[in-house]
């Protein structure tokens, strides 16, 4: 198998990474296994990929690119089918500093705002690398090199703090082939030796306590390859000795055929026992058809059964524009249409794209017209899962006899609960911060259903909150 870093290659793109960053969510409660509680009728699927991956305690994600921000069908697709967002290029050294001490946030800030308004997740990619640095790293001697370095994840981690769950602090460190060596070519490497891959993770713990700290690489997917063992000795000494490292990121880029090996699930499982969660940060197959959508299964399914793999993250929204320009990688093709690998991913998590069917249990209302007669909708919620301090409910929206052309409802929380994470729609609260009203302005088909969903922080009140009434427009 051979497989290859997109960094690089990323340049000459657009500009150059969980649901709020101040919040944990259902998709970052890997260790929660509470019961499946249905308070009212039968559970329908999730019909997203976020949707189903946060019933499974993860997140699922995507990198985002600024510059395409302000396309439409971009917008919508990323808005509906995820949870987490990557800057792409945007969070890179060049893109934030590109004079020393001179940093320029104005456009990774709006792929972070965007992010908070969605309720959505963040992950920051990425702080220490050999590759995408302005010009005047590489002038700089040891010393000033280190000053840099520190200076650097301390502003941008300050800049970010609260608001980045896991950041990327060290990537690619390691070299390709069968020496598991460091990355010769890396200035870091090259001029402050080994140990600064354990400063860069100590300085990043004292810049944002909270905030989870990886390692990211690539072809480190096969347990018996030499830079996958290299990385994990690393990662074990790191453990043994105290430093500050939280989580290990898998980037995941496949070649088509059978790319996925064998002993994947081990690989991830060998790693999680090492006391760090384990992320696919940049998942994307080459291929198409039922063999890329096996391939997309059979990594889904291998996150799924390590109880540390917290999230998936694809690179990219749309094959138009893949950092792979010669391959179809993702799962939606250049016109947005869901392609069959994302039928195997939705699948893999337990979704259907139907949205299942859900009764009982429903609080309705009027409004609007829409083909043939007054608008309706109903609004059924269930508890899916509830763990520590918090637990998890979904909303069902269902239309009534003729189509909607956008609903409302409201969740109303008891204090001292609060609502600390939401997906699949768009949220606003009042002044007390104790009612959230959710809508959307997607058409709905005349008795079809669309479902949101949110974690709410109990501190101590585990009761259900109020739903309803839906307001169709």
């Amino acid at each position: 198998m051979t497989d290859h870093s997109p960094h690089g290659r990323r340049r000459s793109r657009a500009l150059p990474g969980f649901r709020r960053a101040a919040v944990l969510g259902a998709g970052l409660a890997v260790a929660a296994a509470g019961t499946l509680t249905a308070l009212s009728g039968t559970a329908s699927a999730a019909s997203t990929l976020h949707a189903a991956a946060a019933e499974k305690g993860r997140y699922f994600g995507t990198a985002i690119a600024a510059g395409r921000m302000g396309e439409s069908d971009y917008m919508a697709t990323l808005n509906r089918e995820f949870g987490s967002l990557t800057a792409e290029n945007e969070m890179k050294w060049d893109a934030l500093e590109p004079s020393r001490n001179s940093f320029t946030f104005a456009t990774a800030d709006r792929i972070a705002d965007h992010a908070r308004s969605r309720g959505m997740a963040l992950r920051g990619h990425t702080l220490v690398w050999h590759s995408q640095l302005p010009g005047w790293v590489a002038g700089l001697s040891a010393g000033d090199l280190r000053s840099a370095m520190n200076n650097h994840i301390n502003r941008v981690m300050g800049h970010y703090k609260g608001r980045v769950h896991s950041w990327d602090v060290v990537n690619e460190a390691f070299a390709d082939g069968s020496s598991g060596a460091r990355r010769s070519e890396s200035p870091f490497q090259q001029k402050l030796g080994n140990g600064y891959i354990e400063e860069a993770f100590r300085t990043a713990r004292a810049a944002d306590p909270a905030a989870k700290l990886c390692y990211n690489d690539y072809n480190t997917d096969n347990w018996n390859h030499a830079k996958t063992q290299a990385v994990y000795a690393m990662v074990k000494d790191f453990k043994a000795r105290g430093v500050p490292i939280d989580c290990v990121g898998f980037q995941a880029h496949f070649n088509s055929g059978n790319p996925v090996p064998a002993n994947y699930h081990t690989t991830l499982q060998n790693f999680a026992d090492l006391g760090v969660d384990v992320q696919l940060t940049e998942l994307d197959i080459a291929g198409s058809g039922t063999s890329q959508a096996e391939q997309y299964r059979g990594v889904v399914q291998a996150c799924l059964a390590v109880s540390r793999c917290t999230g998936i993250t694809v690179w990219g929204v749309t094959d138009k524009y893949s950092w792979r320009s010669s391959d179809t990688p993702l799962l939606f093709d250049g016109s947005y249409r869901k392609k069959p690998a994302y039928d195997a991913v939705l699948a893999a998590l337990g979704g259907t794209g139907d949205g299942g069917t859900t009764t009982g249990g429903t609080t309705g209302g009027t409004g609007g017209t829409g083909g043939g007669g007054t608008a309706s909708c109903t609004v059924t919620y269930e508890q899916t899962d509830r763990w520590g301090d918090r637990f998890n409910g979904r909303v069902t929206v269902r239309a009534g006899d003729s189509p909607l052309g956008g609903w409302s409802t409201t969740v109303t929380v008891t204090p001292p609960q609060k609502i600390s994470a939401t997906w699949n729609g768009s949220p606003t609260w009042d002044s007390s911060g104790n009612v959230m009203t959710m809508r959307s302005n997607g058409t709905l088909q005349a008795g079809a259903s669309t479902s949101f969903g949110f974690t709410v922080m109990a501190n101590g009140n585990w009761s259900a909150p109020r739903i309803g009434p839906c307001t169709a427009s």
